[in-house]
């Protein structure tokens, strides 16, 4: 199902090639109030914060549920490098 706000997924060797950038164990989820901060630390022993806000409101069970699921996860952001030729 697509909304406004997604984009259809690109199947992975048609896109960019994107590259892990850090690896993170959550240590720490808390609430904010449209979602959730999490907290954790990297392979590279640096510390991470990622911050993550929900359109939607969460009921307190919701909220619940997924603090938990992700105070338990490792998470793993990649980025794209520059396109090819670009001087920086």
């Amino acid at each position: 199902m697509e909304s406004p706000r997604t984009r259809p997924r690109t199947p992975p060797s048609a896109g960019p090639v994107f590259e892990p950038f850090a690896s993170i164990a959550v240590d720490a989820v808390t609430p904010s109030e449209r979602g959730f901060t999490l907290l954790g630390e990297g392979a590279d022993r640096a510390r991470y914060r990622l911050d993550m806000r929900f359109e939607l409101p969460l009921d307190p069970r919701t909220r619940a549920v997924l603090g938990e699921l992700l105070s338990q996860s490792d998470l793993t952001i990649s980025r794209r490098g520059p396109p090819a030729g670009r001087n920086s």
